[in-house]
């Protein structure tokens, strides 16, 4: 068994890469791919240094699992020639909304892997913390309608978007000119209540993504109204989520039901620090859940707070564990 990145030198391509190495999925070689301008540099993985090769030069038959980690264009002019000789787990959004594409957390609906033709698709990282979360609860006490705010780190942009977050702190700091190439607005000491493009409806991509996926991986019945907000925190997107289920519920379950989820951990003080931030997320497997309570307006409702590092759970994290359920069903 063979595995290999797509994108290896870019933000997710090294997370996966890092991933990988801790993992203890069983395969015998790492390619690793990127463009020309990445292509014969060398990176580390388990002691040895492996050469990137380039995309326009590589045979995608050399491994059986192949992660696509460097976004949509490349998926989309890529992906369908390597499903041809290799399954694809692709990172982007190109392919999620795809009627035959399996859209996939391991945790959530692991049996749509069951059904997919070599592509695979990983969902939105603010969709996958929160599925986390409500999968559980769903199965308990059926879920009628979800409003979520996002609070997004500027990780999720990409490596401009991080730098650029550090150079408009620096300059903020010196009283220089503030420059904002990759935000619409200035993103230092600032929030931006805008991700990806505005539709006509007024709602943006990125909240129509948590609208669309949590529908396709979760339960078509579910109404989810989204608000996603970029903030000025280098990793780790946090999450206010409200939930109104079909039926009454006791809160003390819910919390219960909470504890056991997979991926995901309580920790809910209701004291003073007695809840996890993004800060503390960071570099975490784990999506954490604090701030868990009745909502006062509404008999069937609670509110929680969610937590997660979008670069691990949110993206490269769940592209590995897909890949862990594809090695088991395929050494079946």
């Amino acid at each position: 068994m063979n595995f290999a990145i797509i994108g290896a030198s870019g933000n997710v391509g090294r997370k996966t890469i890092e991933i990988l190495e801790k993992s203890n999925v069983a395969f015998n070689h790492l390619y690793l791919v990127a463009s020309s301008k990445s292509a014969g540099k060398k990176i580390k993985f388990r002691n040895k240094e492996i050469k990137i090769e380039n995309l326009e030069d590589y045979d995608f038959a050399k491994a059986q699992i192949t992660f696509f980690a460097a976004g949509s264009q490349i998926a989309k002019e890529w992906a369908h020639k390597a499903a041809k000789k290799t399954i694809v787990i692709d990172n982007s959004s190109y392919f999620r909304m795809e009627k035959e594409i399996p859209l996939v957390v391991p945790e959530v609906n692991p049996e749509a892997l069951d059904k997919h033709k070599n592509i695979i698709a990983n969902p939105n990282c603010s969709t996958m913390q929160m599925v986390l979360a409500l999968k559980p609860l769903h199965d308990e006490y059926k879920i009628n309608r979800v409003v979520v705010s996002t609070y997004q780190a500027v990780s999720g942009a990409g490596k401009a978007a991080m730098d650029e977050l550090f150079s408009q702190t620096k300059d903020f700091l010196d009283e220089k000119k503030i420059n904002s190439k990759n935000f619409t607005k200035q993103i230092a000491f600032n929030l931006i209540p805008h991700i990806d493009t505005f539709g006509a409806d007024g709602y943006t991509k990125e909240e129509l993504k948590m609208t669309n996926e949590t529908k396709k991986i979760l339960d078509e019945d579910i109404d989810v109204t989204a608000t996603c907000v970029r903030v000025p925190v280098r990793t780790g997107h946090s999450e206010s989520i409200n939930i109104e289920f079909d039926n009454l519920f006791d809160l003390e379950n819910v919390i219960r039901i909470l504890k056991k989820a997979p991926g995901c951990k309580v920790v809910d003080d209701r004291s003073d620090g007695g809840y996890i931030t993004p800060l503390e997320a960071e570099g975490d497997y784990t999506t954490y859940i604090s701030r868990i309570r009745k909502d006062n307006s509404n008999v069937k409702a609670i509110n929680m707070w969610v937590v997660s590092d979008n670069l691990l759970k949110g993206a490269a994290l769940n592209t590995v564990q897909i890949a862990e359920c594809l090695v088991k069903k395929l050494q079946l």
